[in-house]
């Protein structure tokens, strides 16, 4: 499968990256992505030199070595209502896990077109994984620059490896020890942020909560005009929170809010914070969901990502969603005090398709649940 040896023109490129299912790395692999095609070329608004960076700010760093400890849950909560992101450390999934997993994402992009390409969407051997580009490419004005392979996992599944039996084998066991890993942090963070809003019975909201998580291999290819694209467009995540792993490229970058030490700083919509990459820890985010159901008491954030010049940036997050039939809404026990709800109860695979009908575009996607 091959590219006209001169320019591809736009068209072209749409058939070969999409539509002929070789993704961007197989436009990268094909040495005709010189410089930036114009289908990846970002407004001038959206492109890294037109915001400003407050490198001044940090994301809280939190030692999650003691779950009980109620300092540590103040922390996440604090973190969880202002700012929307923190990293943790010492959570427990150990450091060869986690390099495991990003080695296994570089194996899986390493492969030829005819390997990625059997896992394409559409025609993937497994309805719980699949293989795409840019974030949802049929309907976005200007395509990002990255491929993702993205995994279906069902968390309590035990050793029941039939699920996964169709996934790849270059990356499959890694990715699911890293889940099955994963999956007791990812409770425990769930469990203190209920707390902190009263909620006492965990187990009986965790489809609404966690039912249908789902785990991505992102990989975004050295960019020959990083200044002119974008890796992820500005948005908040559509999940109940999430858990990002990632490599030593850096290139994350999240919204500073607009609380008071903010306006202080002179900090404006436009002002982001870099999320440096950490050895050993996981980047955590709210969504949209539990912003939803904690009645804005929780916020999440709109981030967004560039990539290099000069590396392959991969990152690993976990999308911890509720069950496409759950209903979504605000939470009985966030309005004992007569506050008065911000949102309407929706179905969150309505949510969800409404999140993928469209390009990245900040927080819009909120305005669907609200009253």
């Amino acid at each position: 499968m091959s590219l006209d040896t001169v320019s591809p023109n736009p068209s072209q490129i749409i058939d070969f990256v999409i539509h002929k299912a070789n993704g961007l790395k197989g436009l990268v692999d094909s040495g005709l992505a010189t410089t930036l095609p114009p289908q990846y070329i970002q407004p001038p608004e959206e492109r890294l030199q037109s915001i400003k960076i407050t490198p001044s700010s940090s994301i809280p760093i939190i030692d999650v070595s003691n779950w009980d400890d109620p300092r540590l849950q103040d922390s996440i909560f604090q973190a969880a209502t202002q700012l929307g992101f923190f990293q943790i450390v010492n959570h427990g999934i150990p450091s060869q896990v986690l390099g495991k997993v990003i080695d296994a994402a570089h194996g899986f992009y390493g492969q030829t077109n005819e390997e990625r390409r059997k896992y394409w969407k559409g025609n993937s051997p497994s309805e719980t994984v699949f293989y795409t580009t840019s974030f949802s490419p049929l309907a976005e004005k200007v395509l990002e620059w990255k491929d993702f392979l993205m995994f279906q996992f069902a968390f309590g599944a035990g050793d029941d490896a039939s699920s996964s039996e169709l996934w790849p084998p270059v990356c499959r066991d890694e990715v699911v020890d890293y889940m099955r890993r994963a999956e007791p942090v990812i409770k425990k963070l769930i469990e203190v942020l209920l707390k902190k809003i009263n909620v006492k019975e965990m187990k009986e909201k965790e489809s609404c909560l966690m039912g249908s998580p789902r785990v991505s291999l992102n990989y975004y290819p050295k960019c020959p005009n990083p200044e002119l694209a974008a890796g992820v467009g500005r948005h908040s995540d559509i999940s109940t929170i999430t858990i990002l792993l990632q490599d030593d490229t850096g290139g994350l970058y999240v919204q500073a809010t607009q609380g008071e030490e903010e306006e202080e700083e002179g900090c404006d919509s436009n002002s982001w914070i870099p999320i440096p990459p950490v050895e050993g820890a996981l980047v955590v985010n709210v969504g949209d969901v539990l912003q939803i159901m904690s009645n804005d008491v929780y916020k999440s954030v709109e981030h967004r990502a560039f990539p290099s010049k000069t590396r392959n940036r991969v990152s690993v997050p976990i999308f911890v969603n509720p069950d496409p039939d759950a209903v979504i809404g605000v939470l009985p026990e966030v309005l004992e005090g007569g506050e008065k709800a911000v949102y309407k109860s929706v179905l969150y695979s309505d949510y969800f398709m409404h999140f993928f009908s469209k390009g990245h575009d900040g927080k819009s996607t909120l305005d669907f649940a609200k009253i």
